[in-house]
């Protein structure tokens, strides 16, 4: 459970869910370590909030500037408390699209930039015996489509590493929550935040093709409003039970049900062999 005079870190602040969570975030009255690649993106945060918000250049993927942005943290309010790790990119191609390169430098961004942060702030969070981790996965984290595959495999890796973090430091008051949103009227699927590989092979039209099209022709019309996702952050953040998982948007929300339902109706099907494999004793 957050307390009121609470740090924040958030990444990615320039634009989107991570701009909407800062500005909801100090308006609640808490403090906001604002952070993006391009001081310009949140030096404006300045003249509205004042004192509350300490805008710095961050890459997430260079350990100097993590460990510089953690320095001027502490300097700035003593401590972080809450960490969001939000500053990601989406890159679209068929597996065998993919182009080495940029699968490196979107897992170096999407799971090891939060993993460095993660690593940073620990040990002030155990120290203190208090603080958060909100991680900015997606639903494709939870369900896989067609010609996302490498997107999936970094926000899979981010799932994955969250929830054996959570267990490892609840004990020691410290809350982990994964964020799965759907489709939010931001611009992940715009120019910058949406990469498409340069290779295509005519035989994925019918997939990995129709789902690079869908995606980007989606940009501009997703139903979900950032100011909202953010404000469901924050209150799941200052809950009592603070959610390991948090869905958002109702886009999200069924297709998660849809998979829980498909996966039982499968694990059902095959029982009888799932459980033939024991040994006979």
């Amino acid at each position: 459970m957050l307390q009121k005079n609470d740090v924040w870190l958030i990444t990615g602040c320039s634009k989107g869910l991570g701009r909407a969570l800062a500005e909801v975030v100090l308006t609640a009255g808490y403090r906001v370590v604002a952070t993006a690649r391009k001081l310009s993106d949140v030096e404006d945060l300045k003249e509205q909030f004042g004192e509350a918000v300490l805008p710095l250049t961050l890459d997430v993927t260079n350990v100097a500037s993590v460990k510089e942005a953690i320095f001027a943290a502490e300097k700035a309010f003593g401590r972080v408390d809450v960490l969001v790790n939000n500053a990601g990119y989406g890159y679209l191609a068929a597996i065998e699209e993919g182009e080495d390169e940029q699968v490196r430098a979107l897992m170096e961004t999407n799971v090891y930039g939060p993993l460095t942060l993660i690593k940073a702030v620990l040990p002030s969070m155990r120290a203190n015996r208090h603080g958060a981790i909100v991680n900015l996965s997606s639903i494709g984290g939870v369900i896989t489509f067609p010609g996302v595959g490498y997107y999936h495999l970094s926000k899979f890796a981010l799932e994955g590493f969250s929830g054996s973090l959570a267990q490892e430091v609840a004990p020691l008051g410290i809350n982990v929550m994964v964020v799965e949103p759907g489709a939010f009227r931001t611009n992940f699927r715009g120019p910058g935040s949406m990469l498409l590989s340069k290779v295509v092979i005519d035989d994925y039209a019918e997939t990995a093709g129709k789902s690079r099209a869908g995606t980007t022709a989606g940009h501009g019309k997703q139903q979900g409003d950032p100011v909202l996702g953010a404000k469901a952050i924050l209150k799941a953040l200052e809950s009592s039970s603070v959610p390991k998982r948090l869905i958002i948007g109702r886009d999200a929300l069924a297709q998660v049900r849809k998979h829980i339902e498909d996966t039982t109706r499968l694990i059902n099907e095959w029982e009888e062999v799932s459980a033939s494999t024991d040994l006979k004793e």
